[in-house]
């Protein structure tokens, strides 16, 4: 399937599922949000990106935690129910764009989250280059993976061929996903 086709088809579903998606995946997303922020180490200085934002269920999270969250995604739908989460923070952006084409200078954020995002991209390696790219040299990042979408060995594999650190893997077993934290080598 074509690049765009697959992102058009990723849009529309999370458009479609918006409304009722934290009813579905609540309780999933929080297991996963919990057993990052259990391997991290934010700084109330840290500018965060929330890659694949969806219905920005990690804010509540990171927010006080942090001195600017900006949250991405590609589907519209979604993005109008992170609004509702984020209005009630000052300190929360959110934008409409692609994670393959972010609308950021180089080195912007020391921290980066992809949370059930790179399961969805139609290039793994393009959303991970390109997250690289906004990230400072030293950046943590955080990514969450479908075991049934790659091997632990597989991910494991791509991460170090991004050229990211892995800090630590853990397979929720709640959610039956690996949760990774990386750190960004410096070249």
């Amino acid at each position: 399937m074509p690049m765009w086709d697959r992102k058009r088809q990723v849009m529309r579903h999370y458009d479609r599922t918006a409304k009722f998606y934290d009813t579905q995946y609540y309780e999933e997303q929080e297991a996963k949000i919990r057993a990052a922020i259990a391997n991290l180490t934010l700084n109330e200085d840290n500018i965060v990106l929330d890659a694949g934002c969806g219905t920005g269920l990690l804010f509540a999270h990171i927010v006080d935690k942090s001195s600017f969250v900006v949250g991405v995604d590609i589907s519209r739908g979604v993005l109008r129910e992170a609004v509702k989460k984020a209005k009630t923070y000052r300190n929360i952006a959110l934008v409409l764009a692609d994670a393959d084409n972010l609308p950021f200078s180089n080195q912007t954020f020391q921290v980066v989250f992809a949370i059930t995002l790179l399961q969805n991209t139609p290039s793994l390696r393009a959303t991970l280059n390109e997250m690289k790219r906004v990230s400072k040299s030293n950046a943590d990042f955080v990514v969450t993976w479908l075991r049934k979408a790659f091997t632990e060995e597989e991910f494991l594999k791509m991460l170090r061929q991004a050229k990211l650190k892995v800090i630590n893997v853990k397979l929720d077993e709640q959610t039956r996903e690996y949760v990774s934290v990386c750190t960004k080598i410096r070249r």
